[in-house]
């Protein structure tokens, strides 16, 4: 008892001794200022660098708070936090602003000295494209990503003929350097043949495979053909006859208002919409590639730990194109994210903003653990949102990442310069909680898990993806992807409680669900699902998955699919509701497979159902839905959205349990709801790919 009361005492007095120590950053300030008030420091490492000195004097027990004043800060390099730049779990050190909406760092320059040529373009000079050697790849125009020249300006150009020119030949399945020459079949492409090979040197080719993109510069162009060089093409994504690409970067394709060239005498084209006024807009490119890195060397045990960033906004984020160009990796995962965590822990971003990337947003790297974002908006991304670990399998504690909690959060309009980009991306990490966040408008994939093909072991494990508002996916840009996608073995992953809608692929591969190669152990239930171009759900292969309770509403194409026929259970399928008035009911092998249906509740809405050709009761034979039902759930009005039950009869027939999707995505203020919605005209033009 007396060794009880005196740790208490010892408790109580550090409790009394904490102090919390203020520094202050200011537009106006000098980072040899001592950080006060009235002499504030000027920039971000000015605090890091104050706050090491402070280190020495102070006893750290206090929490350190630096304010950082409204304003515009320019970072001209990354932002680099170090394992001695800690905090701890008691006094952590806050880097927060005071007035978050009118506080941003950027990683972006100015542009000015607009001059109006003929046809009405804007025409500026960029020294320092000679003076530092530089180029960018994006520029935002009054807060808004404006569009390289390229052509078309809608829709794609389409491959005539294709073949390939191996020049080292690779260990794997692909060649490892290889010339792709493409012969056109569209007579636009024919402006090209009046550049020079300087200016054909410029022009970058994107070509779009079933699930990624190969994006090249152009090597020469002659006879109606295009030769470009990289990595040979993959087996699983070969280039083909009638397939689509698009040229951007040279000064012909200039031709529509929100357009921009560069030229390599830093030469800036734009042309304005008719609203723009030279004398007032703001034209900003990007110059850093990374705002901020926390660097811990987690091989040696030395974390980053216990440092939060709060009200923050960082904008403008560069990614430029290399020489060797961008192969087709899956979610872009070759593409580095504009604020990146190494050998970190109780890392978190509370209530900030991040956007006008080139590439990912943020990325959970190598180490990383117990981290949070919370209440934060990631918009107008290159890539995708936020990645959690990396493509290798560690077998060191200490390099694995995981436990880390992504939380109420609107992470939103991605894949402008990488369509693969994925809004959340779990690749070799364990444990992570992905919940009530709103996910919409990329072009491939909402949240993806895990990273291993197939059943060998896998850490992506224990995974939560709960909550989740995911919509408006695909775009029609892509083929085989989801709202959510799953690879590998899972235990303990549960894919639950989400609202997803509205995920439309180019081709085959629009579904709601979808457990890919592999994908076993997971539990998908109470989600609803509904406006998917080809399922609710689709498994191509993976043992013992478990989905009962959801609601698939409305595919175009198919309701339910499965791929591959193996000799073990693949999954449950059990008390679930499909409702739907177009395509079919089941794709692909069902009545040789191993799965359990049963307590399901199937109903048409415009006539009879097919169960592969029959009935329920041929149905049946097979074993399957031995307690299904074909009944109206009796939704009150499914057609306009409202999958609120009018009735329960039928829902109690297979033992449905209701549940509340209006608490799916974000929480909070009516203020930070309203910025999840999308645009309306965005939510029109998504529309039209239905009709």
């Amino acid at each position: 008892m007396k060794y009880f009361l005196f740790i208490l005492f010892l408790s109580s007095a550090y409790l009394a001794n904490a102090q919390e120590r203020t520094l202050y950053i200011s537009p106006d300030g000098y980072d040899e200022w001592p950080g006060t008030e009235a002499r504030p420091l000027k920039s971000l490492e000015g605090a890091r660098d104050k706050i090491r000195e402070l280190k020495e004097s102070i006893t750290f027990t206090d929490t350190i708070r630096i304010l950082v004043k409204p304003g515009q800060y320019r970072l001209m390099n990354s932002f680099v936090l170090k394992p001695e730049d800690s905090g701890t779990p008691s006094a952590p050190i806050v880097y927060e602003a005071i007035d978050g909406k009118n506080t941003a760092f950027s990683g972006g320059m100015e542009i000015k000295g607009f001059r109006e040529i003929e046809n009405g373009l804007w025409v500026a000079h960029v020294p320092e494209v000679n003076y530092w050697n530089w180029t960018f790849d994006q520029l935002y125009v009054n807060g808004k990503r404006a569009t390289r020249a390229k052509s078309p300006n809608t829709g794609y150009f389409h491959i005539k003929d294709i073949w390939e020119n191996v020049w080292v030949q690779g260990n794997g399945r692909s060649p490892e350097k290889a010339q792709q020459v493409v012969v056109t079949k569209d007579e636009a492409t024919k402006q090209l043949n009046s550049m020079n090979s300087n200016e054909i040197e410029n022009v970058v080719m994107t070509a779009f495979h079933k699930w990624n993109i190969t994006k090249r510069h152009i090597d020469k162009y002659e006879n109606d053909t295009i030769y470009t060089s990289g990595q040979g093409m993959k087996p699983w994504n070969q280039w083909k006859e009638n397939q689509r690409y698009i040229l951007e970067n040279y000064l012909g394709a200039l031709d529509t208002p929100g357009e921009w060239f560069l030229d390599r005498d830093g030469t800036l084209y734009y042309q304005p919409f008719p609203d723009e006024q030279i004398a007032t807009a703001t034209v900003i490119a990007p110059v850093v590639e990374q705002l901020v890195r926390i660097e811990g060397n987690a091989a040696q045990g030395e974390f980053v730990h216990d440092v939060t960033f709060k009200n923050l906004n960082f904008e403008h984020v560069a990614y430029v194109l290399p020489k060797s160009g961008f192969e087709p990796y899956q979610a872009a995962i070759t593409i580095d994210a504009a604020i990146e965590l190494n050998g970190a822990k109780n890392i978190d971003f509370l209530n900030c903003q991040l956007s006008h990337t080139g590439g990912y947003g943020l990325w959970l790297n190598q180490g990383v653990s117990d981290c949070e974002v919370k209440h934060s908006y990631f918009h107008d991304l290159g890539a995708g949102g936020i990645r959690i670990g990396e493509l290798a399998i560690r077998d060191e504690d200490n390099l694995q990442t995981h436990s880390n909690i992504i939380d109420n959060n609107i992470i939103t309009s991605g894949g402008f310069e990488f369509a693969p980009g994925v809004g959340v991306l779990i690749g070799q990490s364990a444990y992570n909680q992905v919940m009530h966040n709103d996910i919409g408008d990329f072009r491939y994939t909402g949240v993806s898990v895990g990273w291993v093909w197939g059943y060998t072991p896998s850490p992506a494990k224990g995974n939560k993806i709960k909550y989740n508002h995911i919509h408006h996916i695909g775009w029609g840009v892509l083929s085989d992807m989801s709202g959510v996608y799953t690879l590998g073995i899972s235990e303990g992953t549960e894919v639950s409680n989400n609202h997803i809608h509205h995920i439309y692929a180019y081709d085959y591969g629009g579904w709601g669900l979808y457990t890919d190669e592999g994908s076993s152990h997971i539990l998908m239930e109470n989600n609803l699902v509904h406006h998917t171009k080809t399922g609710g759900f689709h498994q191509h292969y993976g043992r013992e998955n478990i989905l009962r309770n959801n609601i698939f509403a409305f595919s175009k194409m198919y309701q339910l699919q499965a791929t591959r026929v193996e000799d073990h259970l693949s999954f449950s399928f059990t008390n679930n509701i499909v409702i739907y008035n177009e395509g079919v009911l089941f794709q692909g092998p069902w009545e040789k497979m191993q799965v359990s249906l049963d307590r399901n509740l199937y109903w048409k809405t415009n006539g009879p159902i097919q169960f592969k050709g029959g009935d329920l009761a041929s149905w049946r034979k097979n074993g399957y839905d031995k307690k299904s039902v074909i009944m109206d759930p009796l939704f009150k009005d499914p057609f306009h959205g409202d999958f609120t039950f009018g009735r329960l009869r039928a829902a109690k027939k297979i033992g449905f349990k209701p549940f509340d999707y209006s608490t799916y995505g974000v929480y909070g203020s009516e203020e930070w709801k309203e910025k999840a919605e999308l645009p309306k005209e965005t939510l029109e033009a998504f529309d039209k790919l239905y009709e």
